[in-house]
């Protein structure tokens, strides 16, 4: 249920969500040692194809769409194309990815990209001056003329709109009463925007950006502007540990996702989670979290085709 009320239609109702999503204590000693409990908010566990926070984006979208070709944006490994790829596939929807970077048009497709199109998404690559300005009204409109979609739905890079922050408001319910902290890994913002909202008084929440530029916060207060009409709950956000900036797995980070799967027996997505994870190992070996707190874990996605560690932070 969103905050403001809708009931799923029944083309989305029909994915058979997982929801809510487990929460599981895992027990570590690196947390246990500082008197620290961790949970894990297990979205990943949703839905096999709109994994997690997509689930929770997208579906108010798709619902909005009510059976338009939804045109959406991202990168070459981006997982929101991915998910409104299957989504499309699922309900039988058009979909069109407009794709960050046209020099990747006469390159083979990426294992992500290739994934895209085996479910039916159109590939449009555009030059990162005209990525950059997508926004613009005239480029947009540009963009749609070029695809044939000028009636289409449109969905913003990350899915990160008012409407998905109304849908990510009931992972914040969900975690009421459970924890005193809970920790998410950001791209766009929308899924700390709307879980900040859906915590109780005493929660706060911590963002974890995994791109650089300093402007998450900014994108976060407008995103609950639009959404709530002003600021909702208690967050922050933590710009330590983007490890060099989206879609970069060095080895250390590489290293350290290995060693939590072992530890705990849950696969450890690269390019979002397992940021977040080791932001919060760091957090509590510096004491930014104190004896006797319990911090959730939003576990946002699963491991998928995505780039190779790198030598370098």
């Amino acid at each position: 249920m969103y905050e403001n009320g809708p009931v799923p239609l029944p083309t989305t109702a029909a994915l058979r969500p997982r929801l809510p999503s487990p929460l599981t204590e895992a027990d570590d000693d690196r947390f246990a040692r500082h008197g620290v409990r961790l949970l894990l908010k297990r979205d990943d566990l949703i839905h096999p194809d709109l994994v997690g926070n997509k689930w929770r984006k997208l579906v108010p979208n798709l619902e909005a769409a009510r059976g338009r070709t939804v045109v959406t944006f991202g990168g070459a490994y981006s997982n929101h194309l991915r998910a409104t790829a299957a989504a499309g596939r699922l309900l039988g929807l058009p979909t069109i990815g407009v794709v960050r970077g046209h020099e990747l048009a006469d390159r083979p497709l990426n294992p992500s990209l290739t994934r895209c199109v085996r479910d039916g998404m159109r590939l449009r690559f555009v030059d990162r001056s005209t990525y950059r300005r997508k926004h613009d009204p005239d480029v947009l409109s540009e963009l749609l003329d070029a695809t044939g979609t000028r009636d289409a739905y449109v969905v913003p890079e990350g899915g990160s709109n008012p409407l998905a922050v109304h849908g990510c408001v009931e992972l914040g319910r969900e975690l009421c009463g459970r924890a005193d902290v809970v920790a998410v890994a950001c791209g766009t913002g929308g899924t700390l925007a709307g879980l900040a909202a859906g915590l109780a008084p005493d929660q706060r929440a911590i963002g974890v950006p995994v791109v650089g530029g300093g402007f998450l916060a900014a994108e976060v207060r407008a995103l609950q502007q639009e959404a709530f009409g002003g600021p909702r709950g208690t967050w922050s956000v933590d710009e330590r540990f983007r490890f060099g900036g989206y879609a970069r797995v060095p080895t250390e980070l590489a290293a350290f996702a290995e060693d939590f799967e072992q530890r705990h027996g849950m696969p450890v997505e690269r390019l979002y989670v397992a940021k977040m994870l080791y932001a919060l190992v760091a957090l509590v070996s510096e004491g930014s979290l104190a004896p006797g707190t319990t911090v959730a874990a939003v576990v946002t996605g699963a491991p998928g085709p995505g780039p190779q560690p790198s030598a370098s932070r």
